[in-house]
C-alpha cells in the first residue's frame, strides 16, 4: 500500500512546539519550499488565535500566531506543486461560516486547487472561551454542523441554513472551490469523528495513536463508511506524529526531550492525548534511529495509515528542522511510501 507523507508548518506553533522566536514569514517560506523540493505531498499548519496558559507561564513575550488561510495564499504564490492543509482549522473560533467558506474557496482558486481542509474543535478550550466569553457550545457538534454548512455552500447555487450554531439565508455563493470535491478531514482523537468522517468527510486526522489502538479504530471507520454507502478505500487515514531522527535511538530520545515539542505533548495530556495516559510519547511517535522509525511507520501502515499527515519535526532551531526534514525524506520516506 502506498502512502503520502506531509510535513508540519509552524503557522501557529511558536511557543508550543518551537521556542520564541522561531516562526516568521521567511521561515515558513523556507520550510514550504524545502518540503516541495524534497517531495513532500503537502504542508499542514495549525490555527491559534490567542496564547495558551502554559505558554504564557513560560514565556515573557507572546508568540506570533499567523492566520493560516492568509499565509497559505502567500505561500501558494511561491510554490508550484506543494499542497496546503489545515491541521486543523478550529471552526468554533470562526463564527461566520459564510466568510470562512469564501476564504476557503478563494484560497483554492488562488492556489490552483492545492488546498485541503482539516477541521476540529481545537485542543485548548481556553482559546474558545477567550474569543467567546460565556458562550455555551458543544464544540464537536459545532464543527459537524459547520462542515454541513460548508458543503452546502460549496455545492448549491443559492442556499439557506438554520442550525444551532450557524445560520444564513438566501446566500448566493460563487465561485465554488476550484476542486470538484475539496478534501475535508475531521481532526481529533474523539471516536465521534469516526461517524462524522464515514458520513460526510474524506479523511480522519488523529494524533499520536499507537498501532495497536489505531487498527481497531480504522476497522470501525471502514465498516461505518461502507454502511453509509461509501467506499472505505476513498477515506484518508491521516494521523499526525512527532518525528526526530538520531544516529541511535538513545540520541533521538534525548534530543526530543530537550525540545519544546516534549513540553507541548505534555500539555495535551488532559485533552487530545488523554487516552494515551501512561504511554511514553517517544515510543508512540516516530522518534529513534532511521531503522527504528521505518519499523514504527511500517506498523502504522499495517494498521491502516495511508497518509502520514503534517509530521511535526522536533527541533529547537530552523536549521535543525530543515535537516530533520531532509533526513526523513532521504532515509525513511523511500522505505515507507
Amino acid at each position: 500500500m502506498s502512502v503520502l507523507v506531509s510535513a508540519g508548518l509552524p503557522t501557529g506553533m511558536e511557543g508550543l512546539t518551537y521556542p520564541i522566536p522561531f516562526s516568521d514569514p521567511q521561515v515558513m517560506l523556507r520550510i514550504a519550499q524545502h518540503a516541495e523540493k524534497l517531495g513532500y505531498h503537502s504542508v499542514w499548519g495549525n490555527d491559534h488565535m490567542t496564547t495558551q496558559n502554559y505558554v504564557r507561564a513560560e514565556y515573557p513575550v507572546p508568540p506570533r500566531f499567523w492566520e493560516i488561510l492568509t499565509t497559505y495564499a502567500w505561500l501558494a504564490a511561491q510554490t508550484t506543486t506543494l499542497r496546503f492543509g489545515t491541521g486543523i482549522l478550529v471552526l468554533p473560533m470562526r463564527r461566520d461560516i459564510v466568510v470562512t467558506a469564501k476564504q476557503i474557496a478563494t484560497l483554492d482558486h488562488l492556489s490552483g486547487g492545492r488546498f485541503e481542509l482539516g477541521v476540529g474543535v481545537g485542543a485548548y478550550r481556553e482559546e474558545f472561551e477567550a474569543l467567546w466569553p460565556g458562550a455555551k457550545a458543544h464544540r464537536g457538534d459545532m464543527v459537524e454542523e459547520g462542515v454541513r454548512a460548508l458543503q452546502l455552500l460549496f455545492s448549491e447555487p443559492e442556499c439557506s441554513f438554520d442550525g444551532d450554531y450557524y445560520k444564513f439565508s438566501n446566500v448566493q455563493f460563487n465561485p465554488k472551490p476550484l476542486q470538484p470535491r475539496l478534501p475535508i478531514y475531521f481532526g481529533g482523537n474523539s471516536p465521534n469523528h469516526i461517524r462524522r468522517v464515514a458520513e460526510c468527510a474524506d479523511g480522519w486526522i488523529p494524533a499520536a495513536i499507537p498501532p495497536v489502538h489505531l487498527k481497531p479504530l480504522v476497522e470501525r471507520l471502514h465498516e461505518a463508511t461502507a454502511a453509509a454507502g461509501r467506499d472505505p478505500a476513498s477515506i484518508s487515514v491521516a494521523p499526525q506524529y512527532v518525528v526526530h531522527l538520531g544516529r541511535t535511538d538513545e540520541e533521538a530520545v534525548a534530543r526530543y526531550k530537550q525540545s519544546q515539542m516534549h513540553k507541548h505533548l505534555s500539555s495535551l495530556a488532559r485533552s487530545t492525548l488523554k487516552d494515551q495516559k501512561g504511554m511514553a510519547m517517544e515510543d508512540i511517535n516516530l522518534i529513534g534511529s532511521a531503522e527504528t522509525v521505518i519499523e514504527k511507520a511500517s506498523r502504522l501502515k499495517e494498521a491502516g495509515v495511508n497518509h502520514f499527515l503534517g509530521l511535526y519535526f522536533a527541533a529547537n532551531e530552523v536549521p535543525e528542522l530543515l535537516d530533520q526534514m531532509q533526513r526523513f525524506a532521504e532515509d525513511v520516506m523511500p522505505k515507507i511510501v
